[in-house]
């Protein structure tokens, strides 16, 4: 994988390091009640861990723009399977991982494409806190379940 602008480490304003000198997304994919997880390789930041697809976020790049190129890079997956539905922002100050949530076709396939995942797989909601989470994934998790609820829910 070639270098991008948005590949470094930041130090936080919160006291930790995060990747990615713009900022990071994330795609949080469901359907049917799920959701898609990727088990982190173990070599990763925060490795073998569970969470979802992403990472740094190149200069030129929207959230979504981000997030759905990590997402392909790692998962294989179709854009065109996906239908942006909202967004969540983790905030820090000087640095910021927005998460897309986005609903999939039941035509959308997804696959560990590179070494930085083990395995990618389809995870009920409520099954989700029951793996070993990436740290923020479980921080945000509450939530982002909130969001996908209300989504999901009939009006």
């Amino acid at each position: 994988m070639a270098a991008r602008d948005g590949d470094g480490w930041v130090e936080c304003s919160c006291g930790s390091k995060h990747w990615g000198l713009h900022g990071a997304a994330g795609l949080l994919i469901y359907r049917d009640g799920a959701i898609l997880l990727q088990h982190r390789a173990p070599w990763v930041h925060n490795g073998d861990t569970w969470g979802i697809p992403g990472g740094a976020r190149d200069s030129h790049e929207s959230v979504i723009d981000g997030a759905i190129r990590e997402a392909v890079e790692e998962t294989g997956i179709d854009p065109q399977q996906l239908t942006p539905r909202q967004t969540h922002n983790d905030n820090h100050g000087n640095w910021s991982y927005d998460t897309v949530i986005a609903e999939a076709t039941s035509e959308l396939v997804a696959h560990e494409l590179n070494d930085e995942s083990h395995e990618v797989r389809w995870v009920l909601f409520d099954d989700v806190t029951r793996l070993p989470l990436h740290p923020s994934f479980a921080k945000s998790w509450r939530d982002l379940r909130a969001k996908l609820d209300y989504l999901i829910t009939p009006r």
